[in-house]
């Protein structure tokens, strides 16, 4: 009860700040695609140029960028994204030249982040909601709120469904007092969606900064990295071609190799959207990946010889780890793209439940506010003498339980310290009050 009720009180505002950005980023495709409808599509005449031709157009519309990737148009109606990197842009950021697959005519240009190439609406609205565009720390208030998200909620489950209440607790009371009522739609409510407050809460540290890094290690030490292609070549792989030297090393293709491995990822039944990743370096490989995001998951990879076109490794993602893939489809469902519509709207709800839950949180505090005749009501303290009286096995597997966590996530493990002290004062602070005063020796006299 104390740290649903402290953690729910000053974890609250970091909640509230990332629902309500989760709440419209889960509407981000849609609001993208009419933002940037001009240069994301076309109107499709049933034909295409060869990517070749695309990718000299985009070339030409940007000569001095570095080539970097193809991501060829996914259907009709789509542009081409040629994809290049340029002075100016931030981390995990590229230049997207939009390129008319019919036509070779360059539509537009726009800034593109991360591998999902989000424009540069929704990667404001990410930004705002992973770290309140304060940067790396900013990344602090998000780990917050995703670390005790499932400790409040789980706290909160079981006082809702261990209380003493005589109405239900599937479904929202209409009668009694306004605080009753109030805490009815808060427990009902947060029964239904328990599911998805821990499943935020827990896809959102692999994101994280220091639980994040330990989510990773972890991952490291058991062999669950998500596997890769190798895009070193052999001599018997690749013979006399080195490209065109770039700046820091990159190697700009010849056109015409494009289509040699857009053709050769096609040809290994890569059929889904496709990036195809010029190679590093001398002697390295294309690399052609499927970046669907929809159900089923295509994320099948290929390293090509850019002279060949030989396909020389391949992953598939059915042979990939059970943890890469559930890391990988919980990415994906938390941004709203794994079951497209559906996914969107599960995302809506639960992300506007708890945007409720926490304004109705306040609103039971507000209601059993401080006033003058309880000035200091910060609700029922732990009964004293609680911790002594648990059997020591229990008391050790509590104290295991709360170090683990701590340690696995640092923000929590901080803030628990802080409100277990805050606790401790406070009831300190109500055993002092409530104690036997000694008889003052003036006191004494007047009487």
């Amino acid at each position: 009860m104390r740290l649903h009720f402290y953690a729910g009180i000053l974890i609250g505002p970091f909640l509230l700040v990332t629902a309500l950005t989760g709440f419209v980023y889960a509407l981000a495709p849609q609001i993208e695609n009419a933002l940037y409808r001009d240069t994301m599509f076309v109107e499709s005449s049933g034909t295409t140029v060869p990517i070749s031709e695309q990718v000299a157009a985009a070339r030409d519309r940007q000569p001095e960028g570095t080539l970097l990737a193809v991501r060829p148009a996914a259907g009709p109606g789509d542009t081409t994204r040629v994809l290049f990197d340029v002075p100016g842009l931030g981390e995990s950021e590229r230049l997207a030249v939009f390129v008319n697959p019919a036509t070779a005519a360059v539509t537009g240009e726009l800034t593109a982040y991360g591998s999902s190439g989000a424009l540069p609406f929704r990667t404001w609205l990410s930004h705002l909601h992973a770290n309140l565009h304060l940067g790396a720390p900013g990344r602090l208030y998000s780990e917050l709120a995703a670390s005790w998200l499932w400790v409040v909620a789980l706290a909160g489950l079981v006082l809702w469904w261990t209380g003493r209440r005589t109405g239900s607790r599937i479904r929202v009371e209409r009668s009694g007092s306004a605080r009753r009522r109030t805490l009815s739609w808060h427990g009902v409510l947060g029964t239904w969606v328990i599911l998805g407050m821990l499943f935020l809460s827990a896809t959102g540290l692999t994101w994280s900064t220091l639980a994040g890094q330990n989510v990773t290690d972890l991952r490291a030490s058991l062999e669950w990295k998500t596997p890769a292609v190798s895009t070193a070549l052999t001599a018997a792989d690749h013979v006399g071609h080195e490209g065109h030297a770039m700046p820091g090393g990159a190697v700009d293709p010849e056109v015409g190799e494009w289509d040699q491995t857009l053709q050769s990822a096609r040809s290994a039944q890569l059929d889904g959207p496709l990036e195809i990743t010029a190679p590093k370096k001398a002697g390295t490989s294309f690399v052609a990946q499927e970046i669907g995001k929809a159900w089923p998951t295509q994320a099948d990879a290929v390293a090509v010889d850019p002279m060949s076109g030989k396909v020389v490794d391949v992953v598939r993602f059915a042979d990939y780890p059970l943890v890469a893939k559930l890391s990988r489809w919980g990415i994906d469902a938390h941004m709203g793209l794994l079951f497209g519509v559906v996914n969107q709207l599960v995302l809506l709800i639960v992300a506007g439940t708890i945007v409720a839950m926490v304004i109705w949180g306040y609103r039971m505090w507000w209601l059993r506010r401080p006033t003058r005749s309880h000035p200091l009501r910060f609700g029922r303290p732990a009964r004293r003498g609680t911790w002594r009286e648990l059997p020591i096995p229990a008391l050790i597997t509590i104290l295991a339980l709360a170090v683990g966590a701590g340690l696995f996530l640092p923000l929590l493990g901080l803030s628990l310290a802080a409100f277990v002290v805050v606790d401790l004062a406070i009831g300190f602070y109500r055993w002092r009050l409530s104690a036997p005063q000694p008889a003052r020796e003036s006191d004494e006299l007047l009487v």
